[in-house]
């Protein structure tokens, strides 16, 4: 579950008021609703020129590129692409974490590659050394480099700040405090980084980002994984500003309805996606919580960084690792690969005479919420 201290994001309901609604839900056999049908033509699953647009987008986008507890310590590092930038994030001698283009200023190498911790980024393929706050420390052979100044060739920086447990980061401009001011505060400190997954598959990024944004399908791809333990088509979706949470309850909230309200607690009784716009998805499952950012690739592959933490307790202390590798287990061996096939299959008649568009429903209202915020953003 979240932190319970965490400050109330703009226009999001508080959990009280998320329990009521689901428990009417279910009453009614209800769900969320949105407001208009949203068409989305098929060639902008295949265009080069749409693909194009959007990498511009994200570069121009502050958004989520891992978790903070990847960091802990001086020297910490994520190396991995962004919008097809090879982009370095790590924190330094003086605590600070900053991102920059993971390229060495002499031939362009990439200094570092994964996760770890290192004193200095020594480029493998010359040796040109730099520090963890990108400063170019030593010029293997620098006699060979006359007029080459040592302290105006670090590593470029770009802009990055943390807020709520993740790095934010903006390839092509800068990252305002009010941009992030009203983003939940997504984890703690005792929270625990334990697993990262890398997924490629030969679908659009969208087409992969839309599976996690509705519960209309819970029924029909998830019959024998996920819809035992919850619900067909019973959400709430609440949108803030360009972003989402979809919330899709587990059956067992049921037993809350003999608990008095002041009492209630939602954690472990739902699952939440929070959609931050334009390619980054936050799930609070019932032990451990993700950080899934769809990568573009091409107009029709794409890849998904899965970063995975244990969730708070109710006292802000960590479940056990352990616990949390036990519940991510049962995700990545059901639901996940469900929706990916889902995806990869769309990918093939996206481009065949079959549809001139996509067709998004009154269920599918964040959904809709994400494509009319890419077009309002291209």
């Amino acid at each position: 579950m979240l932190p319970c201290t965490r400050r109330k994001p703009i226009n999001l309901l508080s959990d009280s008021e998320l329990i009521d609604r689901i428990l009417d839900h279910i009453d009614n056999n209800t769900t969320d609703l949105g407001e208009e049908v949203w068409r989305e033509p098929t060639a902008n699953y295949a265009s080069q020129e749409r693909f194009r647009a959007e990498i511009e987008l994200l570069r121009r986008t502050p958004t989520p590129f891992c978790p903070t507890a990847l960091l802990p310590e001086t020297g910490s590092y994520v190396a991995r692409k962004a919008a097809g930038t090879p982009i370095l994030v790590v924190r330094g001698e003086d605590g600070e974490i900053r991102a920059f283009i993971n390229a060495c200023r002499h031939r362009g190498m990439p200094v570092a590659d994964g996760s770890g911790c290192k004193r200095a980024f020594v480029c493998p393929y010359h040796t040109w050394t730099y520090a963890t706050d990108g400063r170019l420390k030593n010029i293997a052979g620098s006699n060979g480099f006359p007029g080459v100044d040592i302290e105006t060739h670090g590593l470029v920086q770009i802009n990055a700040k943390t807020k709520g447990g993740l790095v934010y980061v903006n390839q092509n401009g800068p990252i305002s405090e009010s941009t992030l001011e009203d983003m939940p505060n997504f984890f703690n400190t005792n929270q625990k980084y334990f697993e990262e997954e890398i997924l490629t598959d030969e679908a659009n990024w969208k087409l992969l980002t839309e599976t996690a944004l509705e519960g209309y399908h819970i029924r029909g791809l998830h019959k024998n994984t996920f819809y035992p333990f919850g619900f067909d088509n019973i959400n709430v979706v609440e949108s803030f500003g360009l972003h989402s949470r979809i919330t899709f309850p587990f059956k067992r909230i049921n037993q809350l309805r003999d608990v008095a309200p002041n009492q209630r607690e939602i954690g472990g009784l739902v699952t939440s996606v929070y959609h931050l716009f334009p390619n980054t998805l936050v799930s609070v499952l019932s032990k451990h919580s993700t950080l899934t950012v769809v990568e573009p690739t091409s107009p029709t592959s794409a890849q998904m960084i899965i970063y995975r933490v244990t969730n708070a307790q109710a006292d802000g202390s960590s479940v056990s690792i352990e616990e949390a590798k036990n519940d991510a287990m049962f995700v990545k061996g059901a639901g996940l690969d469900e929706d990916r096939a889902a995806a990869r299959s769309i990918q093939q008649t996206v481009t065949t005479a079959a549809n001139s568009h996509l067709t998004f429903g009154l269920f599918e209202k964040a959904i809709a919420h994400f494509h009319k915020a890419l077009h309002s953003n291209l």
